[in-house]
């Protein structure tokens, strides 16, 4: 095994995933400030289903919450949350944080003439600027050190999709920047490592920080199209599922699903890139018209529900909906931004009441985000007037005709989200409603 040190700073989604990879080649600490998340991962459980126990238990990784086990490593890695405020700014909260406890780590290492320095590498999606502009000052302060000279700086973005089992982290292109040349070869060097799929040096560190927003911020766009038209066909009666799928026949159409957009990093990173945008005096134009056509999609699909359920005759105020699904998206536990909330919300406001069902949120995560209480199971429930498929999970979208009529009573709503269960033959009696 190589000798170079690294610290992995926070193990979400993001850093536990790169740092059992790193811990295969170097020796590798795993640090988070929750020691419950800690000690889950020592007995072996990772709460957001990336990383199996046979990687946790007895593996190369080592992990702690103690800040005072970090000095003395040639490897930072930031890879903390991102997330935006209240008012949609960026929330750097974490990030700041993070740099501070790097900080105190550089610090107490002492000053070494030796080369190579260390360096403090970040993951987390930020707009072009951030890592030198404000993380490298705030190392600065923290350690008492000067960037440049007794620590350096590099970038290298995440892209790891949460459930995706295809695109891991050994099997995607790495970007990586560093504040000089010879720091990107050692970023090319330990990424190269964990990864399959190549390195690609981009040329500079904000060059590398743009690359990340924009790749989600493009996804955003294509999404609030898709999700404008379904809006315009469904006033024709026509399902957008239906037009993507003869759209497809063409060798370049672009198939983004519609649906809504929730989760940390599309539904984030937009905002990041219109910070930016304004800071520097221009005005975002298709980057925000698409997050506000995407915002709306929770209400719309709601609206759209409570007028089928009048068209149908069932009294509002007694009509009983469940909600199959709360997650940001399908086959994952991740709650963070999803917009199945809002959508929950919204119906309730037409004066519904909701159930939410979800076997893969975690029930005390889902209550203190939302305020949600999780139906514990399906079994023996009494039949509702509506059922809403708001997320595909492998649980629902392999359910039966029988067993999906078995939760709705006849002439109650099925609202297909998702398209899930287009292919399912109903009974009669059962109107349908797919986006």
């Amino acid at each position: 095994m190589r000798t170079t040190k690294i610290a992995v700073i926070g193990l979400g989604y993001v850093g536990l995933p790169l740092a059992v990879e790193l811990a295969r080649h170097f020796p590798t600490t795993g640090f988070d400030i929750d020691a419950r998340r800690i000690a889950e991962l020592r007995d072996g459980h990772d709460r957001t289903r990336e990383v199996g126990p046979e990687d946790l238990r007895g593996g190369p990784l080592a992990l702690t919450s103690d800040p005072a086990l970090l000095p003395g490593r040639q490897f930072y890695i930031v890879t903390v949350p991102t997330p935006v405020d209240a008012r949609n700014q960026p929330d750097l909260g974490a990030v700041l944080a993070a740099c501070r406890t790097v900080g105190a780590a550089l610090r107490d290492s002492g000053k070494s003439e030796a080369d190579p320095k260390p360096v403090v590498v970040f993951e987390s999606t930020v707009y072009p600027g951030v890592t030198d502009d404000i993380c490298g000052p705030a190392l600065e302060e923290a350690s008492g050190l000067v960037c440049g000279r007794d620590f350096f700086l590099g970038y290298s973005p995440e892209r790891i999709n949460p459930g995706d089992r295809e695109h891991t982290i050994s099997r995607i292109v790495k970007v990586v920047a560093g504040q000089t040349a010879e720091v990107t070869d050692r970023l090319a060097e330990i990424y190269g490592a964990v990864t399959s799929a190549g390195v690609y040096r981009a040329a500079g560190i904000k060059v590398a920080e743009a690359a990340k927003v924009i790749e989600n911020a493009q996804r955003d766009i294509n999404i609030a199209f898709i999700n404008e038209v379904s809006m315009i066909f469904g006033r024709l009666g026509i399902s957008i599922h239906d037009v993507l799928e003869a759209s497809s026949t063409k060798w370049n159409f672009l198939n983004f699903r519609p649906g809504m957009v929730g989760g940390h990093c599309i539904g984030v990173d937009p905002f990041y890139l219109a910070h930016l945008a304004t800071s520097i005096g221009h005005r975002p134009e298709v980057i925000l018209a698409g997050r506000r056509i995407n915002e709306t999609m929770p209400g719309y699909i709601a609206d759209q529900i409570a007028e089928r359920i009048a068209a149908a005759e069932a009294p509002a105020v007694s009509s009983r909906i469940l909600v199959l699904g709360l997650t940001f998206k399908e086959n994952v536990p991740d709650l963070r931004n999803s917009k199945v909330a809002s959508l929950v919300n919204r119906l309730r406001d037409h004066g519904y009441r909701v159930d939410v069902h979800d076997p893969l949120a975690d029930p005390a995560e889902a209550a203190e985000l939302y305020g949600l209480t999780l139906r514990p199971g399906l079994e023996n429930a009494d039949p509702y007037d509506c059922i809403v498929g708001a997320v595909p999970h492998d649980a629902y979208r392999t359910l039966s005709a029988p067993a999906l009529t078995r939760l709705i009573r006849p002439g109650g709503l099925v609202a297909d989200i998702k398209g899930m269960w287009r292919g399912l033959t109903l009974p009669e009696g059962y109107p349908r409603w797919v986006l």
